[in-house]
């Protein structure tokens, strides 16, 4: 890329009008993060109408798995970006291009190291979470889903962290442009593998009929091409900052920065596992039999799906928001960082009210498109109506861990995060139950609502008090000087 064209696109970072570059740089983050949804939502509308609710309870199963190998990825990937995003704004391009350089190394390093370790301990982990509350089918399906995207978890590694890098880098239609060829060999190669035959209107194909293992197959295969699309771009002279092999390798300097800004979504990643553990263990423990444990982990997998759905525009906001405040705090234009963080309170606490009041008006249909099971569908209503009641106040929790992360501030973010999924959530889990023995389904629901509250609470004071310091920071920095 050209140094005149290198120069706008920072300049606009640090002078552009706020609003019209949010759009910029959130309308590709809003479409990629549709895209990655579309893969989860995809392989569960389909197996959940073509194999049965043993199978769509078999991938709740999975989610805890997923979630700790996906965890890894932001702990590297949001790291790096910030990373980049920080020296750009300060004229680093060297160390920019050691960061990208470094976010592959990382990768790969994880796919050789965590990904064979957690193959090995598939079934100790998957017996521990059913406790003997689903049936065997259920968790033989989730056994053979993971043991086939296990060991080729990187591919997604590797496309979701340099499309990360790529929007740190002012590239957010190029990070878009990656997930569209994944979501699309997705789209296609799901039906195409999960069922014997594919009736369309005009013409009826033979499938490969493998069920859930085809949804793992489609998945990896299309990560892989969106790896490829990714790598593309940073080894054909489009980029901003370069991927030069001198600089694929570990720096002593960098890696634990990058590791301790990316700890934050680390953790919250990791503590979603815990919580997805927690609740498929807690589903299956108060239930009164394995038919009615079966139907509650698939209920749950549907309401994990949907509310992760509708909280995608919330996560393409503090996407398209990232840079432009991590560039600007490095530039340390503080007056443009409070006015970004104002905006993206304001945008994300709409997006979640949304979010919640279509999750209760729809509940019902939006279930009933992930299984043909009453007893399914009637029960992922519920968990969407209760679950989800509360979620139109999180949004100031949202931004805030967004803007402690992207200026540099791991611990706040951290704790932040952890308030919501781990601090309150994971005791309520337990402790609800045994407070209303009545109804200990419901109370398990309850606890989420319960946690959304009280985060939202505590994240209050603190970003009261940062955005005070930003505000005489700017006017200090706006005073004329005496002479």
């Amino acid at each position: 890329m050209s140094g005149n064209a290198e120069d706008a696109r920072l300049r606009e970072l640090g002078g552009g009008r706020i609003l019209p570059l949010l759009w910029k740089f959130a309308w590709p983050a809003l479409v990629t993060m549709t895209l990655n949804t579309l893969y989860n939502v995809i392989d569960r509308v389909y197996i959940g109408h073509g194999c049965g609710s043993d199978a769509i309870a078999g991938l709740t199963l999975t989610f805890p798995v997923m979630m700790v190998m996906g965890a890894f990825g932001p702990l590297i990937g949001v790291g790096s970006g910030t990373i980049i995003s920080i020296s750009l704004g300060e004229r680093n391009l060297l160390r920019a291009e050691r960061a990208l350089g470094q976010c592959v190394a990382l990768k790969l390093l994880l796919g050789a190291t965590v990904a064979p370790a957690l193959f090995l301990l598939l079934d100790p982990i998957l017996h521990a979470m059913a406790g003997g509350g689903v049936t065997e089918g259920a968790i033989a399906a989730a056994r053979l889903y993971l043991r086939i995207n296990v060991l080729f978890h990187f591919l997604a590694h590797l496309a979701f962290g340099l499309s990360a890098c790529m929007r740190s880098e002012g590239s957010p239609v190029a990070a878009m442009r990656c997930m569209v060829v994944g979501a699309a060999a997705n789209l296609v190669l799901d039906p195409l593998f999960i069922f014997e035959r594919v009736d369309l209107r005009v013409v009826s194909l033979p499938g490969l009929g493998l069920g859930v293992a085809g949804a793992a197959w489609a998945t990896n295969i299309a990560m892989g091409l969106a790896c490829a699309a990714a790598l593309r771009h940073y080894t054909g002279g489009r980029s901003v900052v370069a991927l030069r092999l001198r600089n694929v390798r570990v720096y002593r300097d960098l890696v634990p920065r990058v590791l301790a800004i990316g700890l934050s979504p680390f953790l919250m990643q990791f503590a979603g596992s815990t919580i997805n553990f927690s609740l498929n263990r807690a589903f299956a423990h108060w239930s009164a039999s394995q038919a009615e444990g079966t139907v509650q982990v698939a209920a749950f997998g549907i309401f994990m799906t949907v509310s992760f759905l509708f909280f995608v525009p919330s996560m393409g906001i503090q996407q398209g928001f990232a840079p432009i405040i991590g560039y600007n705090w490095g530039a340390r234009n503080l007056g443009r960082v409070r006015r970004s963080l104002d905006l993206a309170v304001a945008l994300t606490t709409c997006c979640v009210a949304t979010a919640c009041l279509c999750q209760l008006l729809l509940a019902t249909p939006l279930a009933s498109c992930f299984s043909d099971v009453p007893e399914v569908t009637r029960a992922g209503a519920f968990a969407l109506r209760i679950g989800n009641c509360m979620i139109w106040c999180i949004g100031l929790n949202v931004a805030a861990t967004t803007y402690f992360q992207a200026v540099g501030r791991p611990r706040t973010a951290i704790v932040l995060s952890l308030l919501r999924q781990v601090i309150v959530l994971l005791p309520c889990v337990w402790i609800l139950p045994r407070v209303l023995p009545i109804r200990p389904l419901l109370a398990v629901w309850l606890s989420l609502p319960l946690s959304d509250v009280v985060a939202n609470l505590a994240t209050i004071p603190p970003i009261l008090r940062e955005r005070r310091s930003l505000v005489r920071a700017s006017a200090a920095a706006a005073a004329p000087t005496s002479n």
